[in-house]
């Protein structure tokens, strides 16, 4: 049996490639949409991809799976489980609880294991020539390490009323059930540490039944289901913004995009005319040379391993927009982006200077010059952290507005007093400070060093 775990750090999303060296077939489960990485896998190992599923329909990343059918002809595996609202919408072989899928030598058994979602289904996988016992189970959203999945996305991210309680007991009742697997099956997740699909998701990708029936908080919960609801329903971090639409097109038919696109780079006078036009800027250089200079109504969202998350935060499906990137970095960026469906780029440019525009710069400040601001009637603080961190201890007079849902929060930043932003460390306070500078918002200092610095250096929380 081959095996190839596939993650992306950016979405802490993991995928895999599974083959039968014997008869050179292979299934690939979850697929990420940039999906060349599993085409060279397979020739680098004399593998056909004949097989494609995924575990349930996605809310946190546009699934590659029709891109990778149509280049390699393979058939699509997908769940029929949940009920006529929760079925796919395009060409798919339907699965149901116990059907069994055939990739050479290897079975892999469906099992249905709604909570997370109602159509969700697992994958137990035994590979027949070495045994006839299971020895993985992919399981996509539903048991993580150390976690489990969360059933409040398709009421919060998506709108559908009612469903997380109910959800959360489909849960208790799964968990019951995967805890009677054999104790050495592999536990393969569909997400790692950083992703919204849980609140406490571990940094190893992968564990075994056992070892998560004695760690993971879900089962200890063997006789208390309203114990479990509770906890699973509390405390669980905002869905990203544009879960909703991934929910969406991954149910739907939709245009495939088989290669990462190449982008333009702009010209001054192409640039100038699509700024003046009000084309979105995105800068995704560095915070520290972001403040020392950026194009007015400029945001700025660093390129790092969240580019993709606060971008779905902050974008619209309909709307083009312009990059400030590094011409060598733009291939990574671009795959981060299309990962989410967000393939609306403009062009980019690689340097703010020389392009006969004038510059702002941040007013980030330092702790010395933020604690004289505190206690302040003329002056707002405001903590842009998610709601769990600023509840488990914020800066006394500090209100809350996190940076996710700023944009729609405006009325509650106020444009008579000083206003003064701050987060954990200053990444997100640096998305806030230049999403209020393109709404207008003037008076607004960025203290930078965020609760990290305020805590070490003696700092109280409230």
């Amino acid at each position: 049996m081959f095996f190839q775990h596939v993650y992306d750090k950016s979405l802490a999303q993991a995928s895999y490639l599974i083959g039968c060296q014997a008869k050179g077939e292979a299934i690939v489960i979850d697929a990420q949409r940039d999906m060349d990485v599993y085409l060279k896998i397979a020739e680098q190992n004399n593998l056909k991809i004949t097989h494609i599923a995924e575990t349930h329909i996605h809310a946190d990343f546009l699934a590659g799976s029709r891109e990778l059918a149509a280049v390699t002809g393979a058939k699509l595996y997908l769940s029929d489980e949940g009920g006529e609202d929760w079925q796919y919408q395009f060409d798919h072989v339907g699965l149901k609880h116990g059907d069994v899928i055939r990739v050479g030598n290897l079975t892999l058994e469906v099992l249905h294991t709604p909570g997370h979602t109602p159509e969700s289904i697992s994958f137990l996988l035994t590979d027949n020539p070495a045994t006839s016992e299971p020895v993985m189970i992919f399981t996509g959203d539903f048991v993580f390490v150390g976690d489990i999945g969360r059933p409040d996305l398709l009421e919060k991210a998506a709108g559908i009323v009612g469903t997380q309680e109910k959800g959360a007991k489909q849960m208790f009742q799964s968990v019951q059930r995967f805890a009677e697997l054999a104790p050495f099956i592999q536990v393969w997740p569909g997400h790692g540490a950083g992703s919204a699909c849980g609140k406490d998701l571990g940094a190893v990708p992968s564990s075994t039944v056992g070892y998560e029936k004695i760690r993971n908080w879900a089962f200890q919960y063997e006789h208390d289901e309203a114990g479990f609801v509770d906890y699973l329903l509390e405390g669980q971090p905002e869905p990203p913004k544009y879960f909703a639409m991934m929910k969406h097109l991954n149910k739907v038919e939709r245009p495939l995009l088989v290669e990462v696109p190449q982008h333009i780079l702009l010209s001054a006078d192409a640039f100038k005319k699509a700024y003046a036009d009000g084309i979105k800027v995105i800068d995704t250089r560095n915070k520290v040379d972001f403040a020392k200079g950026f194009f007015p109504g400029s945001i700025n969202i660093q390129h790092n391993n969240s580019l993709a998350t606060w971008a779905g935060w902050v974008l619209n499906y309909q709307e083009q927009f312009i990059l400030v990137a590094k011409p060598d970095e733009m291939e990574e960026i671009t795959r981060k982006l299309m990962r989410i469906g967000l393939d609306n780029i403009y062009g980019f440019v690689s340097d703010v200077k020389d392009l006969g525009i004038e510059l702002q710069t941040a007013d980030v400040i330092d702790l010395a010059t933020f604690k004289t601001y505190l206690g302040k009637d003329d002056v707002q603080i405001v903590d842009v952290r998610n709601s769990k961190e600023y509840h488990d201890g914020h800066i006394e007079g500090a209100e809350h507005v996190f940076v996710g849902t700023l944009q729609d929060n405006l009325d509650k930043i106020s444009k008579d007093k000083q206003v003064v932003i701050h987060c954990q460390s200053g990444d997100r306070a640096a998305i806030a400070y230049s999403i209020l500078g393109r709404n207008g918002f003037d008076d607004v200092k960025n203290y930078s060093g965020g609760m990290k610095e305020w805590l070490a250096n003696g700092g109280k929380t409230v």
